[in-house]
């Protein structure tokens, strides 16, 4: 085992043991087969990707550095989560913050851990909540940062920022990949297109299942790239197949169920293309990467869910895709991901009106780029027969199509001075990369108000700091639930957070009587004398001609210093070009009420008259 996996196991004992020290010995037995599953499917890894010789790029520095930078702006500028991400999230506060209940373990999580309270309709996995909390205790647990202790909430923004890191590593090996396929001016071209496309970058450190599943799928597109872009008969090659099918199997049986028609796409294609041994490569990569994927969500998912043998995944499929419960969160029609989805994840038009078809009809570029393309289609187009349908379904296919979209912005850019055709396509992909950028800036303003929740609980935190060494008890509704607030927001442990949600229960005029606070998205609806002490507003939609007064750089907290002072000289430019220049017209959100914070009013105290 190596140092980083002992620091991150060694920290999950010191977590379960502050929790209890008294270990049976039925769950010591689960907890080394346990450790012996995680550590033989990393030894597994680590061969793999050894053998296949996949190192990172020597001048990969500065993408490094400018995903990590983008990637986190978006995480700072919206640090609160929605209900998708909600399991994760807070089942790697639960086992950050308690540890693994190896004693007592039924006990434990009724007592402590939300999936309990909250089980969802599903089981989802734990798999990628144990590595984020296991990471995060490690760090912790290193000796020179002994001393870091961040609160809850800095928790919470550590917690993303591992899983936005490991995505963009992955991120950073197709760009390797690609400037082994198509030259070092189409990696660059990746980075840029990548980093100006909203949606990778803004979940990129969401703690969706999909984006656990899409650091591994992305890393398994690198090694595809370099097998479709080089001799497929070598040694090297056989072996990048062995590892890409491994890593699709592992991640479609752990964390998204659909990644089995992604790992069958490429499979068939390799197949049918490159003619690889069935009994040296296919066969083996696909039931090692299925024993180890097993072993570890089954050991795994059954312990945090008391219930053996629990595969959630398997559980999610049929519920979701058997008994079509998928589609009572709405139908898309077949054409939604080539149409809607592709574009928006894209963002930049100039990549699949220009490059993409530049890059599948020059012969330099044609084959790889078909070989790239081709399975992902694929995927997409069997997908596409299920009617329910969302961008983040697909997501695995983004860098596989901006890997082609590069390819075809390098034939551009290295030929802008051989003819007035190549010079004004190279200056459309520099204005439309920097479009995409703004458009990028854009959608994070407006998406970081779309957190009231997390926002309204922030403020309340504020307003009753006086009050923190009191037992206070509040009550948080459904809204404000689903935009923000997390175990990581509750920052006071002796204070009581109800989230109840049953409706009989919240129209009985007593249950309201154990609150000292409420966090309401409809005041009229919480029975008994409340005063509103504070209102959280959040995004309404956008307007050409605000009202006078507005504020035209809306915002969900009043800022403070810089961004306070940023904000001041951004309404007096905008103010003043609205007047004199466009004649009331700018661009602007529209801000309401989404949350009150509504503080109980006791009945005055009887008074009684002398005779």
């Amino acid at each position: 085992m190596s140092i980083s996996q002992y620091a991150t196991w060694r920290a999950l004992q010191i977590g379960a043991d502050n929790n209890n020290n008294n270990n049976n010995r039925n769950n010591n037995t689960n907890m080394r087969n346990l450790t012996e599953t995680i550590k033989t499917f990393s030894m597994q890894t680590r061969r793999l990707i050894h053998e296949a010789r996949l190192t990172p790029n020597k001048d990969s520095l500065w993408p490094l550095l400018l995903v990590l930078g983008v990637l986190h702006l978006h995480l700072i500028a919206a640090p609160y989560t929605k209900v998708e991400e909600s399991f994760n999230i807070q089942a790697t506060h639960d086992i950050l913050n308690y540890g693994v209940p190896w004693a007592n373990t039924s006990a434990v999580l009724h007592d402590k851990f939300d999936h309990v309270a909250f089980p969802g309709s599903v089981p989802r996995t734990f798999v990628g909540a144990l590595l984020l909390a296991g990471t995060n205790m490690a760090i912790r647990a290193v000796s020179f940062l002994n001393s870091f202790h961040p609160d809850l909430p800095g928790q919470q923004l550590m917690v993303r920022g591992t899983l936005g890191a490991l995505n963009s590593v992955a991120l950073l090996s197709v760009k390797g990949a690609v400037d082994t396929a198509f030259g070092k001016t189409a990696g660059t071209w990746y980075i840029l297109f990548q980093v100006t496309q909203f949606h990778i970058m803004f979940y990129a450190s969401r703690t969706l299942p999909n984006m656990f599943a899409f650091a591994i799928t992305t890393y398994a597109l690198s090694t595809l790239i370099l097998v479709k872009a080089v001799t497929a008969k070598s040694a090297r090659s056989a072996k990048r197949r062995r590892l890409a099918l491994y890593l699709l199997t592992v991640s479609g049986i752990i964390f998204r169920s659909e990644i089995a028609i992604l790992l069958a796409a490429e499979t068939v294609y390799l197949i049918a293309r490159q003619r690889p041994s069935l009994t040296k490569e296919i066969i083996p990569a696909g039931v090692a990467g299925a024993a180890i994927g097993l072993a570890i969500t089954v050991s795994v998912d059954s312990f945090f869910w008391q219930q053996f043998p629990l595969w959630p995944e398997l559980a999610g499929f049929y519920y979701n895709t058997i008994l079509g419960k998928s589609v009572e969160w709405g139908a898309s029609p077949f054409h939604f991901y080539f149409l809607n989805a592709i574009p928006r994840l894209l963002l930049n038009p100039v990549t699949y009106v220009v490059c993409i078809p530049l890059a599948l009809a020059t012969k330099a570029t044609q084959k790889t780029s078909q070989d790239i393309l081709i399975p992902h289609i694929g995927f997409i187009l069997t997908y596409s027969l299920l009617p329910h349908k969302e961008w983040r379904f697909i997501i695995y296919s983004v860098p596989a199509f901006t890997a082609v979209a590069s390819a075809g912005a390098s034939w551009i850019w290295t030929r802008r001075s051989k003819s007035l055709v190549y010079q004004g396509l190279a200056v459309l992909l520099v204005i439309s990369t920097l479009a995409s950028a703004v458009a990028s800036a854009g959608f994070l303003y407006i998406s970081s108000l779309n957190y009231p929740g997390g926002h309204a609980l922030a403020e309340f935190h504020n307003l009753t700091s006086a009050e923190k060494s009191k037992n206070i008890s509040v009550h948080l509704d459904n809204l404000a639930c689903q935009t923000g607030v997390t175990r990581f927001q509750q920052v006071h442990p002796h204070w009581r957070y109800d989230k109840t949600e049953d409706e009989e229960r919240l129209l009985d005029p007593m249950f309201w009587q154990q609150f000292d606070y409420v966090i309401a998205e409809e005041p009229r609806r919480v029975i008994g004398s409340w005063e509103p002490i504070a209102t959280q507003s959040g995004y309404a939609g956008m307007t050409l001609r605000p009202e006078d007064n507005a504020d035209l750089l809306a915002l969900s907290q009043s800022p403070h210093g810089a961004l306070k002072t940023l904000h001041s000289v951004y309404n007096d430019i905008a103010g003043s070009l609205r007047s004199k220049i466009t004649k009331g017209l700018w661009p602007a959100v529209k801000m309401e009420p989404r949350l009150y914070i509504l503080k109980r009013q006791d009945p005055p105290a009887a008074t009684t008259s002398q005779t």
